[in-house]
């Protein structure tokens, strides 16, 4: 069964619109990724600063192994100078009710 991974961060005030560059380059290669269904990106519409990614993977562990793919290549390192606070990273099972 899919899972749904939520991932939560914080951007820097300076750096949103140099973030939405690295994301139009970045995501394509995680939209590509084995396991990965989709991924959609949103910001919180009182706080541009604030970013959500919905993505949709065939299971945990895919996710999982592409963010050990993610980390190695150095990207997250790059990502990582962008964010105000670490962010968080939420697993969920759709519920058939």
């Amino acid at each position: 069964m899919s899972v749904v991974v939520l991932l939560d961060f914080r951007l820097k005030p300076d750096v949103v619109e140099e973030s939405k560059r690295f994301f139009e380059k970045m995501l394509p290669e995680t939209r590509a990724y084995p396991g990965c269904e989709g991924l959609d990106v949103y910001s919180n519409v009182d706080d541009p600063t604030d970013i959500v990614f919905y993505e949709r993977w065939q299971s945990k562990e895919h996710y999982q192994k592409y963010f050990a793919w993610r980390s190695g290549s150095g990207s997250m390192d790059e990502f990582g100078k962008k964010l105000a606070e670490p962010p968080t990273i939420r697993y969920f099972n759709r519920l058939d009710i």
